[in-house]
C-alpha cells in the first residue's frame, strides 16, 4: 500500500463522443455532456482529451472492517467481517446525505489510500473477511476500479457487496453487476417529487435497478429506506411503496426502515421517531412481506429475523450483535421452512466490532 494525494486518470467506460466536440458519459442516468477537463456531477469522472477517466481508480478514502449487518445485510453470511471502502464523489445530490464529507469531498488529500484490486483481495483474507463492500460512497461511479476488485475477490473466494442507490443507466448496469455477490439498494423515496427535489435525481431508474437485480441476476439483494418526518414517511407514499415492492421483488427481499439523523442540508429536520419505523415496518408485513426490519435504533423484535411460516426466532440481533441463531443450515430449525437468503452451516462471530485498518500494516492507529 502506498500513499499519495494526486488523481488517476484511469480510462473509463460507457461514454460516446459527440458531434460537437464534447462526450457524453452514459454511465448514470444524468448523461453528463463534458467539454475536455470538464468534470461530471460525479466530480470523479472527466474528459481528459475527448476520453472519459476515472480520476480515483486505485484510490480510498480508507478500509475498515465492519460486521455485514451494517451495510445493512441481514440475510448475507450473518455475524461474518466484510472489508469495506469507498472512494470520493457522487451522482446523486441528496439533501441528508449522511456521508456528505465523502460524497461531496472535491479534495483529493481524502483519498490517502491506494491499493490494487489483487492487494483488497488479499488484505480480506489476510483479515479473515467474508466479503468486501464498496460503501460510504456509491460504487456506481468508481465501476471500473469496483468491477476489477469485484473480480479479483470472486479469484480467491472472497465476496463482494455494493451499497447503493442503484441509480445507473440500463447500458451499464448488467456489466457493473456481473461479478457482485450481493447488493443494498437505497430506495431514498416512492415519488418523482421526491427524487427530484431532494436527492437532484429520478426515482425510475433505481425502480428498474431493483427489478433489474430481482428477475435478472442471481446476487443476493436487501433493500434500505431511510425515513425523513414530513418527506417521505406518509402512510400513502408508505402504502404505494410496499404495494410496489410485494409486486416486484416479492416476500422474501428484506426491507431496512432506517431512522434519520439530522445532517448536511437538513439539519432542520427532527429524527425519525421509533413509531414511525414500527409503523412503516407493520404496513409493509400487512402486504405479504416476510422480512421487514428497522435500523438505526435499538429494536430487538423488529431488527431480528423471525420465521415466516411458524414464527419462530431464527436470528436475534441486539443492534449489529448476533445474541440466538437457530436456522438449521438455510432452514428454521422449529417448522424446516426454507429461509430466503445466503447462509452458513454456523454464524460468524464477529460481533459489533468495527476496526480501521491501513493495507498490509494492520489496524489503523
Amino acid at each position: 500500500m502506498t500513499r499519495h494525494s494526486a488523481p488517476s486518470n484511469h480510462p473509463g467506460r460507457w461514454w460516446t463522443s459527440l458531434p460537437d466536440g464534447r462526450v457524453e458519459c452514459r454511465l448514470c442516468p444524468r448523461l453528463c455532456k463534458l467539454k475536455d477537463g470538464q468534470r461530471g456531477f460525479c466530480f470523479v469522472r472527466r474528459n481528459v482529451g475527448g476520453r472519459v477517466v476515472l480520476t480515483t481508480y486505485g484510490r480510498s478514502s480508507g478500509f475498515c472492517v465492519d460486521p455485514i449487518e451494517k451495510k445493512p445485510l441481514h440475510h448475507f453470511h450473518p455475524g461474518t467481517s466484510v472489508l469495506s471502502f469507498g472512494t470520493a464523489g457522487c451522482n446523486l445530490g441528496c439533501r441528508f446525505c449522511q456521508n456528505w464529507h465523502l460524497s461531496k469531498a472535491r479534495a483529493f488529500d481524502l483519498l490517502a489510500d491506494v491499493a490494487t484490486p489483487e492487494q483488497i483481495a488479499r488484505e480480506a483474507i489476510r483479515l479473515g473477511c467474508r466479503s468486501v463492500a464498496f460503501t460510504y460512497n456509491d460504487p456506481v461511479i468508481f465501476a471500473e476500479y469496483a468491477l476489477d476488485v469485484a473480480q479479483a475477490c470472486r479469484a480467491h473466494g472472497i465476496a463482494t457487496v455494493a451499497v447503493t442507490a442503484g441509480y445507473i443507466t440500463d447500458e451499464a448496469r448488467k456489466d457493473f453487476y456481473q461479478d457482485i455477490d450481493a447488493a443494498n439498494v437505497d430506495l431514498k423515496g416512492f415519488t418523482e417529487e421526491f427524487y427530484q427535489r431532494v436527492c437532484s435525481a429520478r426515482l425510475a431508474p433505481v425502480l428498474a435497478t431493483l427489478r433489474y437485480l430481482k428477475e435478472e441476476t442471481n446476487l443476493w439483494l436487501e433493500v434500505t429506506t431511510l425515513l425523513i418526518p414530513g418527506e417521505n414517511d406518509s402512510d400513502e407514499e408508505l402504502d404505494r411503496a410496499s404495494d410496489w415492492f410485494a409486486c416486484n421483488l416479492g416476500p422474501d427481499v428484506p426491507w431496512h426502515f432506517t431512522a434519520f439523523h439530522p445532517d448536511f442540508k437538513m439539519r432542520d429536520k427532527p429524527s425519525t421517531p421509533r413509531a414511525t419505523l414500527r409503523r412503516a415496518r407493520e404496513l409493509a408485513r400487512s402486504k405479504g412481506l416476510h422480512h421487514v426490519y428497522v435500523g438505526n435504533v435499538r429494536d430487538r423484535e423488529a431488527e431480528s429475523t423471525w420465521c415466516p411460516g411458524c414464527g419462530e426466532l431464527l436470528i436475534a440481533r441486539d443492534g449489529y450483535q448476533l445474541v440466538r441463531y437457530t436456522l438449521d443450515d438455510n432452514c428454521c430449525g422449529r417448522c424446516g421452512r426454507a429461509i430466503a437468503g445466503v447462509f452458513d452451516p454456523t454464524p460468524g462471530r464477529w460481533g459489533a466490532r468495527r476496526m480501521p485498518v491501513i493495507l498490509g500494516g494492520g489496524p489503523a492507529a
